[in-house]
């Protein structure tokens, strides 16, 4: 039987795939509040999203595309969090080598910010660049609990600003950046969107895509009044927070922290933003939320939701959920990004 999740988009056949994910979930719900099992929690996660994003591998429509890109890899530095070199795949579109002016598509994987590659999204963002004409920047920041926030964000923030200013020499136009990610990378997407407004420099970016993005603390609060999909999830949630926080408690007005807590001063410096989002996803609450406070600061584009989907299934290409978010993204690109 396949596998299927809410928090991985795992699909693997896999037996051990199953029972590795199984565990995860049990470990969460066990130690929600105690870090006994942190590093056992870690490890596994990090198991279970390996196995689902080598499943995108066997998709021939990822096949296709990664003939398609020409792939480079660069290093952009930073000193925040000691010195160091944040890895950036580079995915450009064979029909748009040697343009001088394309658009650039600054990306952050998913993995609750606990787990996940930047090289375990390739397939997806080679479909992505070719299907959108951008330039993929596949940002490989550093995850928690080695990096706690906001380094985590100001990973992606540098990889931002790098791209800006270096745009002539890495061929894209200055004027047509978007930055994007997805799951535990929309929250470091929506991290840095807080600090580019934090800083008056949101008019580094044309267009914002997080998409079912982790939002706030909705997790933990009462799990009655929660979405099947969201009381699903809820523990894991929580866990994840816990180890992405150098301090919780502390943090827990920070809109560094939970973007959803940003002031209404703060959304309203916001870059223009598209909100990504999936019927039944479990992070569908947080996202209408802050899609309503976007609305009102003057800052929200859209909120998409796909029908019938849930969390991370359009990577799955043969899903019509795929094919009508790739659609989705496409029209989205060309009439905020392109034009």
């Amino acid at each position: 039987a396949v596998v299927s999740t809410q928090s991985t988009g795992m699909t693997s056949k896999s037996g051990e795939a199953k029972a590795t994910w199984e565990r995860y979930i049990n470990l969460c719900a066990e130690h929600c509040n105690d870090s006994a099992a942190d590093d056992e929690i870690v490890k596994v996660y990090r198991k279970c999203m390996s196995y689902s994003r080598k499943d995108l591998l066997e998709y021939p429509e990822y096949q296709e595309a990664a003939q398609e890109v020409e792939t480079k890899e660069i290093a952009v530095p930073t000193s925040h969090d000691t010195d160091f070199k944040v890895p950036v795949f580079v995915y450009t579109p064979k029909s748009l080598t040697g343009c001088s002016k394309n658009a650039a598509y600054i990306y952050a994987h998913g993995g609750g910010a606990i787990a996940g590659t930047a090289a375990g999204s390739k397939p997806i963002l080679d479909f992505t660049a070719v299907q959108c004409g951008v330039v993929v920047f596949n940002v490989d920041y550093r995850l928690a609990p080695e990096t706690k926030c906001p380094n985590n964000v100001k990973d992606f923030y540098e990889v931002v600003k790098f791209v800006s200013c270096n745009a002539e020499r890495l061929g894209v136009d200055p004027d047509k950046i978007c930055i994007a990610g997805d799951s535990g990378g929309g929250y470091i997407c929506l991290g840095a969107m807080v600090l580019l407004a934090q800083r008056d420099e949101s008019h580094l970016v044309k267009l914002a895509i997080p998409s079912e993005p982790m939002v706030d603390d909705y997790s933990f609060g009462d799990p009655l009044c929660m979405t099947i999909e969201e009381r699903m999830d809820h523990l894991k949630r929580r866990k994840a927070y816990q180890l992405i926080a150098s301090d919780l408690e502390s943090q827990k007005t920070s809109p560094l922290m939970f973007p959803g807590k940003a002031s209404e001063e703060i959304l309203s410096k916001f870059p223009p933003t598209i909100l990504d989002s999936r019927e039944f996803d479990m992070f569908a609450t947080e996202t209408s939320r802050l899609a309503n406070r976007l609305r009102r600061a003057g800052k929200l584009l859209e909120l998409i939701v796909i029908p019938g989907a849930v969390h991370a299934s359009p990577m799955i290409p043969h899903l019509n959920s795929s094919k009508l978010w790739i659609d989705t993204m496409k029209i989205c690109v060309r009439e905020y990004l392109l034009h």
